[in-house]
């Protein structure tokens, strides 16, 4: 007789699984004609958790998102082109990861907040949802570490590099992103945060609803700042200068849809996020030139077409020298 479903959770997340056992498990989320049947004993194992923070709505919206994901890969109803698959793929993985590990979690006891981390490699983008029901988006070359659980019983994440939120709302536990310079404080909202560690500022542009900025560990401020949707807090690592502006929020949160908007950019600014988008080397030999300002739209060209409109553009030149771009001031002919 075959086992039942509650019997396969039970054996699967044991600690003495097998291999078999484990992959018997998964095996769950591959058919359809399972979906409530196990989101009913996956919900009803939470609730019984004494540590369990997840509400049936933020489980439902996860479970959901998830799934459609997965019934597109598997029914083919929409043609997707060869980044869109990519990134279902990815948010599949992570939203599998990220939920499976909080329930398998769930049951255990102790103090200790559990975070989970995620990476999205230079040349690629990262989509996640959280097991809290929120919506991140990871810019290339980042990195998050997350606790539905942190500090203070806060939902926490830790950012490297750039990310877009779009945050569940929990009154009752407000969400937290730590930065290296401030910390950005909302209970939920949408809004973009750009923090490389190599670049000169750390910039936070709110869509929707309200947020505050606030002191680190690493930086303390003379006051918090509240800003409202449209405005956007640039803070300047060498200067400490703050800066609060109007803008256009959609140039800022662009990169998601895999389409960069550059509005008088420094020819500096734009080699480092050519880098990051394309997972390429770029040598600039002529240093004078990083000071040009560059408008444009790159959607889906290759490294190669942007290089091409540069060079049409500014008076610049660029060669292939093994696996670097090289650029250069543009020489005068002969």
């Amino acid at each position: 007789m075959p086992l039942s479903i509650r019997n396969i959770i039970r054996k699967g997340t044991s600690d003495c699984a097998d291999e078999n056992q484990v992959q018997q498990l998964l095996s769950l989320f591959h058919q359809p004609e399972l979906e409530f049947e196990l989101k009913e004993h996956l919900l009803e194992d939470l609730d019984q958790s004494s540590d369990s923070t997840f509400s049936k709505p933020f489980f439902d919206g996860l479970f959901e998102k998830w799934w459609i994901k997965r019934k597109l890969e598997i029914t083919g109803e929409q043609k997707r082109n060869h980044f869109v698959i990519r990134l279902l793929q990815w948010a599949a993985i992570l939203v599998f990861g990220l939920f499976f590990g909080y329930y398998l979690h769930s049951g255990l006891k102790g103090t200790s907040p559990v975070y989970y981390t995620s990476v999205a490699p230079n040349g690629s983008i990262a989509e996640m949802l959280l097991p809290d029901g929120s919506h991140i988006f990871l810019n290339s070359g980042s990195k998050i570490k997350y606790s539905i659980d942190g500090a203070d019983g806060m939902r926490e994440v830790f950012l490297t590099g750039e990310a877009w939120f779009q945050v569940a709302k929990m009154k009752s536990k407000p969400f937290l992103v730590h930065t290296s310079c401030y910390d950005v404080k909302v209970t939920g909202t949408s809004f973009n945060v750009k923090a490389y560690q190599g670049d000169d500022a750390v910039i936070t542009t709110l869509e929707e609803g309200s947020i505050k900025i606030q002191s680190s560990d690493n930086l303390k401020l003379d006051e918090e700042k509240n800003l409202i949707p449209g405005q956007q807090l640039i803070y300047n690592k060498k200067s400490g200068a703050i800066q609060v502006n109007e803008v256009n929020t959609n140039w800022y949160s662009s990169w998601k849809e895999n389409k960069l908007i550059f509005v008088n950019m420094r020819l500096k600014d734009l080699m480092t996020m050519l880098e990051r988008k394309y997972g390429v080397d770029i040598q600039i030999v002529d240093k004078d030139i990083l000071d040009y300002h560059y408008d444009g739209i790159i959607k889906n060209e290759t490294i190669l077409e942007v290089l091409e409109i540069l060079k049409h553009t500014l008076p610049i030149e660029y060669k292939i020298v093994g696996q670097n771009i090289v650029i250069q001031k543009k020489r005068r002919q002969a």
